[in-house]
């Protein structure tokens, strides 16, 4: 059977490490990568001693991933943020996928979301996969902000099996990461609009985030998840309106602070 290393990466993450951490026991190696925390995420990693624990400045996710995968001991990684959780199926999936061999690079994974404590079914999230098992040589992220995805040399296949993806707990936890979110985002598409040499204006302000609610709540169903559905819905439009507000405020020359730097 091939060897695995599981990589989380952290920052503040006190509340989840230890059933992250546990989560992973299973794999040939752990790296927690944190970016400084000041709660007791490092204190709580130091007590296994299984895992290995490395510390690095954050510039941004898919640079703190980018910079760790080399760094793991294996060649196949199974990379969790330290909100998710594999399910004892998904551990079997993998583990027979080590056993048995692949000629693929790496394998997208369905996620199971939950968010301020019910499971969401529909909302746009019914389709949410991300790439989390994958060979260290062959892959690495995209160098983008947010929603940066792994490229690959090789195929990508897909797994049966879910993660179990525990979101926001309460609006202040969202708030929080949203303005990180809608910076980096912002920050993205700013430059990509400055090649294309384009401006967006009132037009993009209002039909953005009347689109994306449309999309989440009747188009993708958000309206079978009830009333967190239609929250959901309204914070997606939201943060694609903040995002655009702070486009528009980037090119009329307004600097904006990294708020995870805050």
């Amino acid at each position: 059977m091939e060897k695995i290393t599981a990589i989380i990466p952290t920052f503040n993450e006190e509340v989840h490490i230890k059933e992250a951490i546990e989560s992973v026991l299973w794999c040939d190696e752990i790296i927690v990568v944190d970016s400084f925390s000041t709660d007791k995420t490092v204190e709580i990693a130091k007590t296994y001693p299984k895992v290995r624990l490395l510390e690095h400045a954050y510039e941004h996710s898919a640079a703190q991933k980018n910079w760790t995968i080399p760094q793991a001991s294996n060649n196949w990684i199974f990379l969790l943020d330290a909100d998710e959780r594999p399910t004892p199926e998904l551990v079997t999936e993998i583990q027979g996928i080590l056993k048995n061999g692949t000629t693929n690079s790496g394998f997208w994974i369905y996620r199971r979301n939950h968010f301020m404590g019910k499971r969401i079914n529909y909302s746009g999230w019914q389709s949410d996969k991300v790439i989390r098992l994958f060979k260290r040589d062959q892959c690495h992220y995209q160098n983008k902000h947010v929603h940066a995805e792994i490229e690959s040399t090789g195929p990508i296949s897909i797994l049966k099996e879910k993660l179990v993806h525990y979101t926001y707990k309460d609006v202040t936890s969202y708030l929080k990461k949203a303005d990180r979110y809608t910076t980096w985002g912002a920050q993205d598409r700013f430059e990509k609009f400055q090649k294309q040499g384009r401006t967006i204006g009132l037009p993009y302000l209002v039909f953005r985030p009347f689109g994306r609610f449309l999309r989440h709540y009747f188009w993708r169903l958000g309206i079978l998840d009830g009333t967190h559905g239609f929250v959901v819905s309204a914070l997606a439009a939201y943060n694609v309106f903040i995002r655009a507000v702070k486009i528009w405020r980037l090119q009329n020359g307004e600097k904006l602070e990294d708020p995870f730097k805050k």
